[in-house]
């Protein structure tokens, strides 16, 4: 275990003056900073902290760009990035399985379990990897895809009488996430989908990994 104040003073005095004299450097020349500028940064904070835990091991660094957006590095493979975002989209799903008894659906699906279906305020997050040498990836390519893909299939509908990949199975956020997952796999050129995360609330989530 590693006091979280321990942290804090370790990422505080060893990686955050890494990024702002960056920052600060760049924003003089007006210069914009690319995917692999940032992972190169990442790589010198990792260095710095990777001894400042005591037996503890850093396992990722990540820089949120906003609050949507992130660029993680994972210690095990320094080579490549990972960039993740998060969207949002509004449906309406019914958990209900006409074959079970009226308690047998509320066993299963708890208070989910209502013949008239009910709605959620969704949030996906996807993560695609690539190597950290990359410096063409484009966030509004990447957006577009993920919009035509997978967020037009699903925002404002009724899961079960809308979409078509619900037709024989429930709209459970576990199989949202494959389905998003089944939209998107290979759909970013060169650059690989690697988790999708689906909140159906603040507590239930669901991550798949083809």
């Amino acid at each position: 275990m590693v006091n979280v104040t321990e942290i804090d003073r370790a990422v505080r005095e060893f990686a955050v003056p890494i990024f702002t004299g960056r920052i600060k450097q760049d924003f003089n020349r007006a210069k914009h900073i690319g995917f692999s500028e940032i992972a190169e940064l990442l790589r010198s904070a990792r260095d710095q902290l990777t001894d400042k835990f005591g037996t503890a091991s850093l396992s990722e660094l990540g820089l949120k760009l906003n609050p949507f957006r992130k660029i993680a590095l994972d210690s095990k493979d320094l080579d490549m990035v990972y960039f993740s975002e998060k969207f949002e989209f509004a449906a309406m799903h019914k958990l209900w399985n006409d074959d079970f008894s009226e308690q047998r659906n509320l066993d299963i699906f708890g208070k989910c379990a209502n013949p008239t279906g009910h709605g959620h305020n969704y949030i996906v997050e996807i993560t695609v990897q690539m190597p950290a040498s990359r410096n063409d990836f484009r966030i509004g390519d990447f957006e577009r895809i993920v919009d035509d893909e997978f967020i037009k299939l699903v925002d404002h509908k009724n899961l079960n009488a809308d979409v078509e990949q619900f037709d024989k199975m429930n709209p459970t956020v576990e199989n949202i996430a494959g389905v998003a997952w089944n939209q998107l796999a290979g759909r970013f050129g060169k650059v690989r989908l690697h988790r999708v995360t689906v909140w159906e609330t603040d507590k239930t989530y669901c991550s798949y990994e083809g």
